[in-house]
């Protein structure tokens, strides 16, 4: 979920403990207190602070074929009225991990992760081409996951 929250402005030390648990989530906060030279109870408060302010969030990013989600897509929508209506509709459904409104073709892209074909299937027809503004979709199924990393570090 993402924060609507106004997030406060970081320090180089905040962004330095984000860029250290980007390149590895287990980093212990001793080892990054040596590197930004806090205690361990300090960067404890400190990566707190950042998750509870929704600034980042710590999770472990999985594969999702390894554990039987054999079909991933990303599904363009497009919509008639309020879009931000619909997106958090779409948001909503649990087979959807990701939803941005966007200015091109599509209003909203969003990813899916589902079990199979028909998995996919019932979740475009009986879940999103239901919700009122969905003008069509349009579904690109991936063959490969290639890349996908989180370490873009800070501003």
């Amino acid at each position: 979920m993402v924060s609507t929250k106004k997030h406060p402005a970081l320090d180089d030390v905040s962004k330095t403990i984000i860029e250290l648990l980007q390149e590895d989530g287990r980093r212990s906060y001793s080892d990054i207190g040596r590197v930004v030279g806090l205690s361990e109870a300090a960067v404890r408060q400190r990566v707190q602070r950042l998750t509870d302010s929704g600034v980042m969030q710590i999770v472990a990013v999985t594969d999702p074929m390894q554990l039987g989600f054999r079909r991933q897509a990303m599904i363009g929508i497009r919509v008639t009225g309020d879009t931000r209506v619909v997106a958090e509709a779409v948001a909503a459904i649990d087979a959807i991990d990701y939803v941005v409104i966007t200015v091109g073709s599509f209003d909203i892209l969003a990813e899916v992760v589902c079990e199979d074909d028909e998995d996919l299937l019932a979740t475009i027809n009986d879940s999103i081409r239901p919700i009122e503004g969905v003008l069509s979709t349009e579904t690109f199924i991936y063959a490969k996951l290639q890349k996908q990393l989180y370490n873009w570090g800070t501003r």
